[in-house]
């Protein structure tokens, strides 16, 4: 073990005030904390050819930076996803690939359903009428009761269950795809188990909650887009890239949907001249589901802490790849 305090960990990018949540947590793991500001892979590695551990917010850490890490052990990434390091390439040098995978579980459902009662309640609408002057009920007709319409969930793990939990206070009637979970999971939170072409065709709202694979890029594409209701509204606060923009675009400017609500687009953020931001029937976030003062702290503590787990022998508790689990100790 390297001796007290001889741990290097390289935060690449972050837009905190500073790292203090992160240099109290390392350190009481003999790991001290250096900063920086890349946002291309040469600068990934040139700051971090010689760390021990690396903390990522958007920066790239491509298969050229995993290959030229000269003692790596950790890639840690603030946030669920990790579409931004190359997975493969650090199981193949048996690098652990580190994320947060439970921190923003009440924050990114209740935005979820907060835009799904703003763009149902058209509340977005009647708020620049009445900036215009206009005081009218009738400019935001029709408006239908929430009560009985479906809730579709692509997706069925810890924030969409709370989705689904939160969604049944209003009357809606919930239903979800997930092909990983068991039907069980779904029965416990009397959630109906559906086929991906039914929830498509069901939803009155569809609400997104799966990571950015190889399989889920585009998974909403046009052909997808075609299949759901055109009174459907879509809401994605997981990843820009599960979602065809380019489809979705065509998709509203025909009315074969009725409207979107995105906290996330593909790319981030979108281009000046892009439709969607001038379209009436879509609400947009910039990213910020994830966040609260609270869940904040929660990402920063988390990752700190399970980098320095790594680096001292023992199971992060957030491994992405798995098959190394064996090179750790048991906490």
């Amino acid at each position: 073990m390297a001796k007290q305090g001889t741990w290097t960990v390289v935060v690449t990018d972050f837009n905190y005030p500073d790292l203090s949540i992160e240099e109290r947590e390392l350190a009481q793991w003999d790991a001290r904390v250096i900063p920086a500001q890349c946002t291309t892979p040469e600068e990934v590695l040139k700051a971090c050819r010689d760390a021990d551990a690396l903390i990522s917010q958007y920066a790239p850490i491509t298969r050229e930076v995993i290959q030229g890490l000269t003692r790596c052990k950790a890639l840690g990434r603030y946030g669920i996803g990790v579409d931004n390091i190359d997975v493969q390439a650090a199981t193949e040098r048996g690098i652990a690939v580190v994320n947060v995978p439970s921190y923003c579980e009440d924050e990114v459902s209740d935005h979820a359903l907060a835009m799904l009662l703003a763009w149902a309640r058209r509340i977005p609408h009647y708020t620049e009428e009445i900036r215009r002057g206009a005081w009218d009920w009738k400019t935001g007709r029709p408006i239908h009761r929430l009560r009985g319409q479906v809730l579709g969930l692509l997706g069925f793990g810890k924030i969409a269950r709370l989705v689904a939990r939160k969604a049944k206070a209003f009357g809606l009637e919930v239903i979800a795809h997930d092909p990983y979970l068991p039907g069980e999971a779904f029965a416990e939170e009397g959630v109906e188990k559906v086929e991906f072409d039914d929830l498509l065709a069901r939803s009155d709202f569809l609400s997104i909650h799966v990571p950015l694979t190889e399989s889920t890029r585009h998974l909403i594409d046009a052909e997808a887009l075609a299949k759901m209701k055109p009174t459907c509204c879509l809401i994605n606060t997981s990843r820009g890239g599960v979602v065809d923009q380019q489809a979705l675009i065509r998709a509203l400017q025909e009315g074969r949907i009725a409207g979107a609500c995105l906290d996330v687009t593909d790319p981030e953020p979108p281009n000046p001249k892009n439709p969607l931001l001038k379209m009436p029937q879509v609400l947009l976030s910039p990213h910020v589901a994830w966040y609260s003062e609270e869940s904040q702290i929660d990402l920063r503590r988390k990752i700190a802490a399970d980098i320095g787990r790594a680096l001292n022998g023992l199971l992060p508790t957030g491994l992405v790849n798995r098959e190394l689990a064996a090179n750790f100790r048991q906490a």
